[in-house]
């Protein structure tokens, strides 16, 4: 599993297009970033003498990591798309799986690859509030549960997208459906506002932005900790599933 997932790694890094991805989400995020500094310093002084009012954590940190939560929505698709349909694609899928390695091991390799990847991500986002320290105090509680959330919502985006990646020979019709997935649950929190009674708690639970949104406000609760887990774990083992029926089929 370990070798699976250092192989997938070396294969990331060894393409320019995951630097530029890396670059990329830095260069947005370093701008949004900055715009959020230039906005709390022209209304800093309007709002000091509101007791309880915002400070940096709120003004600054949570709306860049949101920012960061949607930025990586849109570029783990593209990421996650060659996971498998580059092994359908380049008829590699069989050697792979004839390999002395359980379809857990493969699939979990390769999730474990992609992880490290936008981990080491993560780390280059948490740089930007940590620099903050310099000339200000954050609540350093609040940064550590919206990181925490940031990170399970990568894990689920990535789970959804090597299981996507896992029912095509094309990677790019496997980032169309990743994101269209993704958009989909991130988005129907919207739908679920207007539902009717009925329909409103099955529509919300399925939200990934609404269980991503209480992090950003520091509360860790068991509801969105169960749902993360949950989905990450269904999709693992469909795509397990999925790479098992391959190999009967051989």
């Amino acid at each position: 599993m370990w070798c699976v997932a250092r192989l997938e790694i070396s294969r990331l890094f060894l393409s320019p297009f995951a630097w530029i991805m890396l670059a990329l989400v830095q260069f947005l995020l370093a701008y949004m970033f900055l715009s959020h500094i230039e906005y709390f310093a022209q209304i800093q002084g309007q709002i000091s003498a509101i007791p309880g009012a915002p400070g940096v954590t709120e003004m600054i940190i949570a709306p860049l990591l949101s920012n960061a939560a949607l930025v990586l929505l849109l570029i783990a698709p593209f990421i996650t798309m060659r996971a498998f349909a580059d092994e359908h694609r380049n008829h590699s899928l069989p050697l792979l799986i004839s390999a002395p390695l359980s379809a857990s091991q493969i699939v979990l390799g390769k999730y474990l690859g992609y992880l490290g990847f936008f981990l080491l991500q993560l780390v280059l986002i948490a740089l930007m509030p940590l620099s903050l320290l310099a000339g200000s105090a954050i609540d350093l509680y609040q940064f550590g549960v919206s990181m925490f959330g940031l990170f399970l919502l990568v894990a689920s985006f990535l789970a959804a997208g090597i299981f996507l990646s896992s029912l095509t020979t094309q990677p790019i019709i496997a980032a169309v459906m990743t994101f269209c997935l993704l958009f989909l649950l991130w988005i129907i929190d919207f739908a679920a506002a207007s539902a009717v009674s009925g329909q409103i708690n099955w529509l919300a639970w399925l939200s990934l932005l609404g269980h991503f949104q209480p992090m950003l406000s520091g509360q860790i609760n068991s509801v969105d900790l169960s749902f993360f887990a949950l989905f990450c774990m269904v999709f693992i083992l469909m795509t397990i599933r999925r790479l098992d029926a391959a190999r009967l089929s051989l």
